[in-house]
């Protein structure tokens, strides 16, 4: 099982170790943790670090400090390092912008590809392309189903995405706003 946590660990080891702690037994297998980094968006991060999967990370001992969205990628890339059965991700773009969020989640199906995923998220737009979403309230179950059905059924998911989606339409223009024209 891999699990990456909201509240993910940043660790004061080179960006390799960092995403190799995912295996330890392949923690020294290059090739390994640059699959993992291009699986978890941090390919690009990695290479252009000034020792690419030598550079030490981290404030205190490192040679670089990196920012939220960063570490996030690296979280993710070691999340990816093994090769799990279940996997469970707890808000794993928390941290990321709008774009790098974009982008792992149009390459997720291929990267949970036979892998069970368990997603927790308060983005609905990050759930859309579930099988399955279980709606959670005060710990039980009050709706399950794909995104389709659940926007069906018209109940508090279907209210929920809505109040969500709408933060991104602009009100007074009947132009819809799209993730690919990038900001007006």
């Amino acid at each position: 099982m891999g699990v990456i946590f909201q509240d993910f660990g940043r660790y004061e080891l080179t960006a390799g170790e960092n995403i190799g702690l995912g295996d330890v037994d392949r923690i020294e297998d290059r090739d390994a943790i640059m699959a993992a980094a291009r699986a978890g968006g941090a390919a690009d991060l990695v290479d252009g670090l000034p020792n690419h999967l030598d550079t030490a990370l981290g404030r205190e001992l490192g040679d670089r400090e990196l920012s939220g969205g960063q570490w996030q990628r690296i979280a993710l890339s070691r999340a990816f390092m093994a090769d799990n059965e279940l996997l469970v991700l707890d808000e794993p773009t928390a941290e990321l912008d709008p774009r790098g969020e974009h982008e792992v989640f149009q390459r997720f199906a291929e990267l949970t590809q036979d892998r069970m995923t368990i997603l927790v998220s308060h983005r609905f737009s990050t759930v859309r392309m579930a099988d399955r979403i279980l709606l959670l309230a005060d710990g039980v179950v009050v709706e399950s189903g794909d995104h389709a059905t659940l926007m069906k059924r018209d109940g508090d998911y279907a209210r929920m995405f809505r109040l969500q989606a709408s933060q991104y339409v602009d009100q007074d223009s009947p132009r819809r706003l799209d993730s690919e024209e990038g900001p007006r």
